[in-house]
Parts: C-alpha cells; sequence; structure tokens
C-alpha cells in the first residue's frame, strides 16, 4: 500500500536526489519554459493499433484538431508516434513512418505547436527536426551520433527514454525490483555522456517503465510501474528533468482505464516529475493547477 510510511522513508533515503536541482528548458520560439515544475506532453498516435484508442487520428485533419484541443486543455507540447508499441503491434519500417508523420509535424508546427516525435529510427527523427520537429521522443539505443548532432544542429529537445533491449518494441526482460535503478542510471549516465558531448543540452530523462513488455498486464506489472514512478526522483540527480509516461492498466482498472491516468498523475507528482506524457490532458490538468495552490 503506497502510505507515507512507505514513502517518508524513501524521500528521506534519497533527500539529496530529491532536492537536486534541474536544467531550465526553453524554447523561446515557442514561448515555452520549462523550469522545475510538472507539464503535460500530449499524446497523439498515428498508428491504428495503439492500444489507447482515443488518442488515434487517422488524417491531419483530425491531428490538428486533437492538438489544438489538447493545448488549449493544458498540455505544453504535443507527441506524435506512428508505431505502437503494443506487443501483437505491425512494424511500421521508415518510409512508412515518415509518410504519416512529416505532414502532421508540418501542420502542428505551422500551427505554433511545439511537437515531439516518437521514434527509435535515426533518419526518422533526422526528417522530422528538418520538418519543424521541436524534441525527439528516442524510445531506442541509438549509437549514431549523426541523431545527436543534428537535435544539437537543430537546437531541439530529446526525451532520453530507458529500454531494456534495443528499442521500446523488444520484449527483453526488465531488470529485478533490486536493480531497477541502478540499471537505468548507469543506462543514463553512459548514454548522457555521449549526447552532450554532441552538443544536445535540452534534455528529459525517462525511465521508460511503460515498455515493460516482458511482463504481462496484471500484478507484476503494475508493481514494477509503479514502484519505478515512485522513485523516478531519483533521476534528478543527473541534473536533467525527469518525464514519466502514465502508464494504466486493463488488469487493474478494467473499463475504467481512461481514469487511471489521473491516480497514476497524483503518483508522478509526489515523485516531483517534470514533464507527465499524457493521453487525458484535461483529466490530468486539474491536479497540477492544484499543486499550483501550494506553490
Amino acid at each position: 500500500m503506497i502510505t507515507p510510511d512507505v514513502l517518508l522513508p524513501l524521500w528521506e533515503t534519497h533527500r539529496e536526489a530529491l532536492e537536486h536541482p534541474v536544467r531550465t528548458i526553453e524554447f523561446p520560439e515557442y514561448g515555452r519554459v520549462f523550469d522545475d515544475r510538472p507539464f503535460q506532453l500530449g499524446v497523439i498516435n498515428l498508428s491504428r493499433e495503439s492500444s489507447y484508442r482515443e488518442s488515434i487520428v487517422h488524417n491531419v485533419d483530425a491531428a490538428l484538431y486533437r492538438a489544438r484541443r489538447m493545448t488549449i486543455e493544458g498540455a505544453a507540447m504535443v507527441d506524435i508516434g506512428a508505431e505502437s508499441t503494443g506487443t501483437n503491434a505491425e512494424v511500421v519500417d521508415v518510409d512508412g513512418q515518415l509518410a504519416s508523420l512529416l505532414p502532421v509535424v508540418k501542420a502542428l508546427v505551422d500551427d505554433r505547436i511545439l511537437t515531439s516525435v516518437e521514434t527509435y529510427h535515426t533518419d526518422v527523427a533526422v526528417s522530422a527536426l528538418e520538418a519543424g520537429a521541436g524534441v525527439i521522443n528516442l524510445t531506442g539505443r541509438v549509437d549514431d551520433p549523426e541523431l545527436y548532432e543534428a537535435i544539437a544542429r537543430h537546437d531541439a529537445g530529446l526525451i532520453l527514454c530507458y529500454t531494456p533491449g534495443r528499442t521500446a518494441r523488444s520484449d527483453d526482460a526488465v531488470p529485478s525490483a533490486d536493480e531497477m535503478i541502478d540499471a537505468q542510471m548507469a543506462f543514463f549516465r553512459e548514454r548522457l555522456e555521449m549526447i552532450t558531448a554532441c552538443g544536445v543540452d535540452k534534455i528529459w530523462i525517462d525511465p521508460g517503465f511503460g515498455f515493460a513488455l516482458s511482463l504481462p498486464d496484471g500484478p507484476e506489472r503494475i508493481r514494477y510501474q509503479t514502484d519505478n514512478l515512485l522513485q523516478s526522483f531519483r533521476f534528478r540527480e543527473l541534473g536533467w528533468p525527469v518525464c514519466v509516461t502514465m502508464a494504466s492498466s486493463v488488469y487493474l482498472f478494467h473499463d475504467e482505464a481512461r481514469s487511471a491516468e489521473t491516480g497514476m498523475a497524483t503518483l508522478a507528482l509526489l515523485a516531483k516529475a517534470n514533464l507527465l506524457r499524457t493521453h487525458e490532458v484535461a483529466r490530468v490538468q486539474p491536479m497540477l493547477d492544484l499543486l499550483d495552490f501550494f506553490a
């Protein structure tokens, strides 16, 4: 059970990380300043296989409508992806992703909406940057410096996701509960050294617990994701803001899975998350607004 008896010792043990300052990230061309407060990253899925049906759009006009609506509801940035990370979803090749993504990126950028593109392909990321994407949500272990040099050249941002395998589609076993944070921290330290050497200076750290694909939807996966979420503040010691996904569980929430994001957002705020990747922007924003009353 998540109670003060559980949280207080965790916070006390890692107080230095909890209080560690993180970098402020600015996108002046969009009037966006991401300081040490929580913001929302609203999700748009271009893949018809996405498990979150309400986030799926089928054309540019629908994507633009959803992006505008999420921005009005409180999203500071929108995240678009052309391939579902579901276990049985079809793999979409580079050409297929670009055909879906680029018209949407251009439309959102023309509408002055700060746009993130989720991918693990260098070619997709570079093309998205050239089309105006402001952030790359990297869901794979890319070693090619070309990607990071392109991000730096465009003065863009990077969401650096931890994945147990090469990409978010891999079903490699996640680390054990005792090894989880250490494995993720080692991954981030190694990657950050390479990425910052390429000149990237706008980075969010994402523990990637939504990609625990080796665990079936059930108690074990819920415990893993919740424990990782509650401890995600520990990554603040790296000096960069932390992004977390509002994972949901059909096993736990059944027909109310859409309501789960509000509960997960509460846990994310307890963990001092800086960027909440959400499908339900309107449901989550009141939690962020409530926090402002105590600022």
